[in-house]
């Protein structure tokens, strides 16, 4: 949330018009154009989360020692959440190690680009507009296939989704639920719960924040501009609580990419025949 997505509300209390509710249109925030490309709001911000994240992480790595100052000791602290808790836990101690690199950077990722959502100078999630969650499961979508297809083999890989001892007559309708499963649903619903949960909270901050400027700049009568003081408040609770579920959020986007790994280098779904080279 912006000044400029503030404005509409602003101006109706100025000007003698009734209360504006929010809308989509305060997740497009345009800056400037480049070439034909416009450059938004939060694809400023998620360059910028970006880069100093890079920096920070970079610069507290060349500076490990075996005695940890505070600051390697809290970069470790939040290392070690993403690697034990998700990687090692959901994937298993034999093959999590590879994936963490890519589970942290998803977890950290979404973590930050969540929390632009309550970040004074922000007030906008970047993971609010689409795009940012579906290029994140595009990364998540091509590894946990490749990872499976070149584990199991491409046949194989297909014919794990059957499980087995089913009656001949259901396999082919299983199969199918099963491969529009690993398909569509899993990459589907992965981005859109979390665009979903950034959208919904951000909007409703949205609505306590105006309509308490409303009350308060435009109410007509002592009480009606009193209730823009709770009002307020909620919208102060409601951020607090939207912190949470950006935490949330960003553990559950992480621990799903991480299922969805597991699944594709569990051991009893290798085929005997590839099972006996590794």
């Amino acid at each position: 949330m912006t000044l400029t997505a503030l404005a509409p509300t602003l101006a109706a209390a100025g000007g003698g018009e009734s209360y504006q509710a929010p809308t989509p249109e305060i997740f497009w925030q345009p800056l400037f154009e480049v070439g034909g490309l416009t450059i938004t709001n939060q694809m400023a911000w998620a360059a910028i989360i970006t880069a100093v994240l890079s920096f920070v992480m970079i610069a507290l790595s060349k500076r490990a020692a075996v005695v940890p100052g505070k600051g390697q000791w809290l970069f470790e602290g939040f290392y070690n959440f993403p690697r034990n808790s998700i990687a090692r836990d959901m994937i298993g101690t034999k093959e999590f190690r590879r994936f963490v690199p890519l589970l942290f950077t998803l977890f950290t990722m979404v973590l930050f680009f969540n929390l632009a959502g309550s970040f004074f100078l922000t007030m906008n999630p970047v993971t609010g507009k689409v795009a940012f969650p579906i290029a994140l499961t595009i990364v998540v979508y091509v590894v946990y296939h490749w990872v499976g297809i070149q584990r199991m083999g491409l046949g194989g890989y297909f014919k794990h989704m059957i499980p087995p001892g089913l009656p001949a007559w259901i396999v082919p309708f299983v199969f199918l639920l099963e491969l529009v499963t690993y398909l569509v649903t899993r990459p589907l619903t992965l981005a859109l719960r979390l665009f979903g949960n950034m959208f919904a909270g951000h909007m409703v901050i949205y609505l306590f924040v105006t309509g308490a400027f409303f009350f308060l700049l435009h109410g007509d009568g002592v009480l009606l501009r009193l209730l823009s003081l709770p009002t307020f408040v909620m919208a102060g609770v409601m951020v607090l609580f939207e912190i949470l579920v950006q935490f949330l959020q960003a553990f559950v986007f992480a621990l799903l990419a991480a299922s969805y790994i597991a699944g594709a280098v569990a051991e009893e779904h290798i085929p005997d025949a590839v099972a006996a080279k590794h």
